[in-house]
């Protein structure tokens, strides 16, 4: 499951409901905006929240909302009849420390509860469930973290996943846009320090394969057009690598263009395309040698004619590799995906997208 954050006061209702529905449309099923309502204007907020919450009902998406117990207050709710917000639309409440024991299990009960997976600790969850916690109601999210260097340690946070999921909680974390930052820092909102640079679907991809996490949710508050396209390709069970290629004959630009599968038999250095040989024998095409240069890790290679019968084979680079005659360099995966070379799975299906956008 995935899902994205919203910042009330931020964009116009056309400009919201125009982004709400570009991300339902990608696959995003899941809302999650922060309340911080100022004492002094609350009525705004309380509208926008309303809004928000009527267009998510609409689209038939869950509702998250962080609020504090002053910023509930405002809206005219204290947490225990905080569950009358399922009224408007909102599925859940995000709650953090400080809220009592008691509230939170009577809330489980009627409504989706977030508790802050970071600081909840076993001994912590044991209580609330001998208290009548209805687990299938409640999730552990992860902080973001906009300030570089903040962000946590990989290790400790699958154990901390580990730990939470034997009691039938679902796990949440967040990457970072890489398209429109919030700031005030504008160095995006990830939970792990390691992803704050890369791209938020091969985050993403790490997230659900490698860190024991059943609901991604982008921080920032958008994503790049071939970001979006790649979250659509993997519902299609497609991974996509986002390349810069350099110049090449159509012949060889059909076969870059194909969807490709990685061989079953994995190799350890590179990703091998397990039918451009096939093509290239069926369709006479002669790859000669050019560009026979180093490959850094993410190169783009075809095999050329003096490789004999693995001419035409496409590879991906796992590892830098030393020059080689029979195997021209074509392209070079971006740095934002590099993280994905290692998370293709034996038989998946991948494409190579040709991208020319201006990237964070």
């Amino acid at each position: 499951m995935r899902g994205f954050s919203v910042f009330l006061g931020q964009q116009t209702y056309p400009e919201l409901k125009n982004y709400l529905v570009k991300m339902k449309e990608a696959g995003f099923q899941s809302v999650f905006t922060s309340l911080h309502i100022p004492e002094d204007d609350p009525t705004v907020y309380k509208e926008e929240l309303q809004q928000l919450a009527q267009i998510t009902s609409d689209l038939s998406l869950e509702l998250v909302a962080d609020i504090s117990p002053a910023s509930l207050g405002h809206l005219g709710y204290s947490f225990e009849q905080a569950y009358e917000l399922t009224d408007w639309g909102i599925s859940g409440l995000r709650i953090d420390y400080g809220i009592d024991s008691d509230i939170i299990v009577s809330l489980s009960q009627k409504m989706k509860v977030v508790l802050n997976a970071s600081t909840l600790t076993e001994e912590a969850i044991q209580n609330l469930i001998k208290k009548g916690l209805v687990t299938h109601n409640v999730e552990a999210w992860h902080n973001y973290y906009p300030r570089p260097e903040t962000g946590l340690d990989e290790g400790a946070f699958i154990q901390k996943n580990e730990q939470l999921r034997q009691y039938g909680i679902m796990m949440a974390a967040f990457v970072p846009g890489d398209a429109k930052r919030r700031g005030p820092l504008y160095k995006g909102l990830p939970t792990l320090e390691k992803h704050r640079d890369i791209s938020p679907f091969a985050a993403a991809i790490e997230l659900w394969r490698l860190g024991k996490i059943d609901k991604v949710l982008i921080g920032d508050p958008d994503l790049s057009e071939s970001t979006i396209q790649a979250f659509k390709q993997y519902d299609q069970g497609i991974m996509t690598f986002r390349t810069h290629l350099y110049p090449m004959n159509e012949e060889v630009k059909a076969i870059v263009n194909q969807t490709h599968t990685q061989r079953m038999d994995a190799a350890r250095d590179v990703i091998r395309s397990q039918d451009t040989r096939i093509y290239v024998q069926e369709t006479n095409i002669s790859v000669v040698p050019e560009r026979c240069v180093a490959r850094p890790k993410g190169t783009l290679t075809i095999d050329n004619e003096l490789n004999g019968r693995y001419q035409g084979e496409l590879q991906l680079t796992k590892n830098p590799l030393a020059p080689q005659p029979g195997v021209n360099v074509i392209g070079q995966v971006i740095n934002q995906d590099e993280l994905l070379l290692d998370l293709l799975l034996p038989g998946e299906a991948f494409v190579l997208n040709e991208v020319n956008e201006q990237l964070i």
